[in-house]
């Protein structure tokens, strides 16, 4: 069957009436034929009923915060107060360790922290792929017979543009960045800023980069530029974590590096907050290629279901493929009833198998 042809349908049509011995339609049958879905009468109602159900929510949160923020403040004040004391401390030694040379953190430091948490997590997912071992991992590949093992070759050929990009490309953009960062002006570099002020600042990085990977997604799906850079990453319709920055140089500054940094910019974060948001990009990154569908871990569903196809899921949240219904084929698929983290050790294709294949 040929998924490329199946359009998205929330609600199957309503049957209308046969029409009259004429061949025409009474008034109250015209009516009825009015009414279907996705005219404004039919919305409303699913409209509404949201925004009842969304209003409803809201209040309880509401309510609920009133009634336990003053406990909820204090034990709060109490915990992240005495690690606050434990992180600076440390941070502290760090410091002195290294000294405080803006230059030397925002550009040597920062480049081998990245590659450093790149590598040590993108080798335990390699290992799996060059042993297929332990077994029992091998029942969460989303693309079961895939990469079992990976290729030598191929595997060679990653690692090789990885590391160019990591360093040929990555250090003078790590350089860039700092000039970006002193030109924003920098923050005291001894003092870290509290645990709350780090959560409102990683939520505002994970919205531009939302809006700044997407949209420079897509644009890399353009006919113009697919083929000259894009293409490069789309080679691998399975992909393993290492292929994450398997990409062409250009393709790695625009869509890799210039999004997270984009938020770091424009709040003039605190280097250590900046390696935070770096490791998180990171790791999400690393399992949405990893091909495999881990217990407890984000699904990585979306983005795997972007290698297979193409011309879906360009987001990494999912907000703008929704909004732009550019995830509207995968919608149709069991790989979305998939796309949830497993609270259990069951693999998601086994929770949710696809549909059996009628015998012609």
């Amino acid at each position: 069957m040929d998924t490329g042809s199946i359009v998205e349908q929330e609600s199957p049509p309503p049957q209308l009436p046969p029409p009259g011995d004429d061949g025409t339609r009474r008034p109250e049958e015209s009516v009825r034929a009015t009414a279907m879905p996705g005219t404004v009468e039919a919305q409303n109602p699913r409209l509404l009923s949201s925004l009842y159900s969304f209003l409803v929510i809201v209040s309880f949160f509401l309510v609920g915060f009133a009634a336990f923020r003053n406990t909820l403040t204090w034990h709060l004040q109490r915990f992240w107060g005495a690690s606050g004391d434990f992180w600076q401390s440390q941070w502290d030694r760090f410091i002195d360790f290294t000294g405080d040379e803006p230059a030397r953190l925002w550009v040597h430091s920062t480049t081998i922290f990245t590659m450093a948490v790149y590598w040590v997590f993108g080798g335990i997912y390699t290992l799996f792929d060059v042993t297929c071992r332990p077994a029992i991992i091998r029942r969460y590949k989303m693309q079961p017979g895939t990469n079992e093992p990976v290729d030598r070759r191929r595997l060679a050929k990653v690692i090789a543009t990885v590391l160019m990009n990591q360093t040929v490309v990555g250090v003078p953009m790590a350089y860039c960045m700092y000039q970006a960062m002193r030109f924003r002006g920098l923050n005291d570099l001894r003092e870290l800023p509290t645990f709350h002020w780090v959560l409102a600042e990683l939520s505002f990085c994970i919205f531009i980069e939302e809006i700044g990977f997407y949209y420079a997604h897509r644009l890399l799906h353009s006919r113009r530029l697919y083929r000259y850079i894009h293409k490069q990453h789309h080679e691998w319709t399975a992909p393993i974590a290492i292929t994450a920055i398997y990409c062409h140089p250009v393709e790695h500054v625009f869509s890799n590096l210039v999004p997270p940094f984009l938020g770091i910019f424009m709040l003039g974060s605190h280097v250590a907050v900046a390696w935070l948001w770096f490791t998180l990009v990171i790791l999400s990154t690393l399992n949405a290629h990893s091909g495999y569908h881990l217990p407890f871990f984000p699904s990585p569903e979306a983005h795997d279901f972007h290698h297979l196809k193409f011309n879906q899921c360009f987001g990494v949240l999912g907000v703008l493929d929704r909004l732009h219904g550019t995830d509207a084929l995968f919608r149709t698929t069991k790989a979305y009833a998939r796309h949830i983290m497993m609270l259990s050790f069951i693999p998601a294709r086994e929770a949710f198998p696809e549909p059996a294949k009628k015998a012609f």
